[in-house]
């Protein structure tokens, strides 16, 4: 699952960590800007709350949350592991999202060069739905609760 949620929304609905590809990160942790150590957003909270002082690594390294802020590279590893996910895919499903927020919106294009075949479902038209193979705009939740026998 490729995604540019930040908020481990994925991960609560109960899929696998190791499944989801976080291109934006993650704002429920924190790590280091030099080493990368991971922190937990509550412990530094309760470490700011005693002393006022912003996060420090042990390793001297500013502390912010794992998300992607403006000027900040994309994360190499997130970025080749969702291009080779792609080139992977016989089918690219495409939900709830406007399609136009690059790189990432460059996958589902991706997938579709590379034989997949492309749906997108999402509650307006988008730029690609021009070479999707299936577009469904309507709500996601209703959808694929139809899709599943649920709704």
């Amino acid at each position: 699952m490729i995604t540019q949620n930040i908020d481990g929304l994925h991960q609560a609905s109960g899929v696998p960590e190791k499944q989801v590809i976080e291109l934006h990160g993650n704002t429920t942790y924190a790590l280091c800007l030099a080493c990368r150590e991971r922190y937990e957003i509550e412990a530094l909270r309760l470490a700011f709350e005693k002393d006022e002082r912003p996060p420090v690594c042990s390793c001297g390294g500013f502390i912010k949350t794992a998300t992607i802020s403006f000027g900040q590279a994309m994360p190499e590893k997130e970025m080749r592991r969702a291009e080779m996910e792609t080139l992977a895919a016989d089918l690219f499903l495409v939900l709830g999202s406007s399609l136009v927020v690059y790189p990432a919106a460059g996958f589902p294009e991706l997938a579709k060069r590379n034989g997949a075949a492309l749906v997108i479902i999402n509650r307006d038209p988008t730029g690609l739905d021009d070479i999707a193979d299936l577009v469904v705009n309507r709500a996601i939740g209703d959808t694929l609760g139809a899709a599943v026998g649920v709704a």
